[in-house]
């Protein structure tokens, strides 16, 4: 799933990204971490496995992990 989320999230935000096939892995996996966490604060629901809500939470995670990379590099 890590892999489907992180192809998803560089889809939705093409760029000058760093890394390959693992990169886009770990970015998808660390997405659906944040989308899990901020989906069940805000009251959304969790990453409960392979479906769709499970799916936009964790690209909504790994969209906003690129977001502040993306600012991050930018100020260095």
């Amino acid at each position: 799933m890590g892999l489907i989320v992180g192809a998803l999230a560089k889809l939705i935000m093409p760029g000058k990204d760093p890394g390959g096939l693992i990169v886009t892995t770990l970015i998808g996996i660390a997405g659906a971490f944040v989308g899990g966490f901020l989906g069940s604060w805000a009251g959304l629901g969790t990453i409960t496995g392979f479906n769709l809500a499970s799916m936009l939470l964790a690209v909504g995670g790994a969209v906003l992990l690129l977001i502040a990379y993306r600012l991050i590099r930018k100020k260095s």
